[in-house]
């Protein structure tokens, strides 16, 4: 039996977790803990195996005005935290750390491909919270205390926040859509979820990039949400140069821009990439997964 202690009360991601292992509940037992009151003082780490910290402020939240507060939830509490659980003999900490540690996605047209020797670069106070958070981690590993940091892609599933349901819904309305060539690496929650599981039942130390099998093409990802939902969206290359002219708006180039984990930093020993694409989506937007995809 593994007693986890989720660090960060009603997170989509803890949230999802708990409801992962709960099938099997023989072998996993879960409890959570709130952040913001400072809660987590009082209570007595000894009795867990492992800690999985995912209390912090999102980037879609982000205002110019916060950043002192970033710093403080994002990198202090994650470091406090992480030190508690070590004084108090927990065996494994893991941290939800971001793909956004290196940076913005590239222009349209241009090629972005992180790999293990890639240096991060962030380039906003939420990067750098948690890489920050990370450096300040990562030298509490020792004999019998592994730390984690996990640092995924955009991640998505059912009742997700982010850019995946932007997308969703716009997907639900337009008859068109621009055809770009792009690819982005996604993270479907239940195989960020069985990832977890893996470092836990290995007991696993390091730094670790999860993602898909498959990148995503952003098109391809739009149609297939409309196919979802009975619609055909026509695919359309009419508008990419207007596209290719907005390059410095940011949001063009995080739906439109590349950005990809080499694929061989993504592998482990354990098979975790149990959901495709195709199956996600149908997962995410609620249809049953048994239902053939209009294609």
């Amino acid at each position: 039996m593994k007693r986890i202690l989720i660090t960060g009360a009603n997170s989509y991601i803890g949230t999802s977790f708990e409801k992962w292992v709960a099938q099997w509940p023989e072998d996993y037992q879960v409890e959570t803990v709130g952040t913001r009151n400072g809660e987590w003082k009082e209570l007595d780490f000894s009795p867990y195996d492992v800690v999985f910290h995912v209390a912090g402020i999102a980037h879609q939240d982000a205002k110019a005005d916060q950043e002192e507060l970033y710093y403080k939830v994002n990198r202090d509490l994650t470091i406090e935290v992480a030190k508690k659980a070590k004084s108090e003999g927990v065996k494994q900490f893991i941290f939800m750390s971001s793909m956004i540690v290196y940076g913005a996605s590239s222009k349209i047209g241009e090629t972005k491909v992180i790999t293990r020797d890639t240096v991060p670069e962030p380039i906003n106070f939420y990067g750098n919270s948690k890489l920050q958070a990370e450096q300040g981690i990562l030298p509490l590993q020792s004999e019998g205390f592994n730390v984690v940091v996990i640092r995924p892609p955009m991640i998505y599933g059912k009742d997700s926040k982010g850019n995946y349901p932007l997308l969703a819904k716009f997907a639900k309305i337009t008859p068109v859509f621009p055809d770009i060539e792009n690819k982005r690496s996604m993270l479907h929650i239940d195989n960020l979820c069985e990832f977890i599981k893996i470092m836990i039942d290995n007991v696993e130390l390091g730094l670790f990039f999860p993602q898909n099998k498959e990148y995503v093409k952003t098109s391809e990802l739009v149609k297939t949400i409309g196919e979802v939902h009975g619609k055909k969206i026509w695919m359309t290359k009419l508008f990419n140069p207007v596209l290719r002219l907005m390059f410095g708006i940011e949001l063009v180039n995080k739906i439109f821009g590349n950005l990809v984990y080499e694929k061989s930093i993504s592998k482990c020993n354990y098979d975790y990439q149990l959901v495709g694409l195709k199956e996600s989506i149908k997962s995410t937007e609620g249809k049953n997964c048994t239902d053939e995809l209009m294609i």
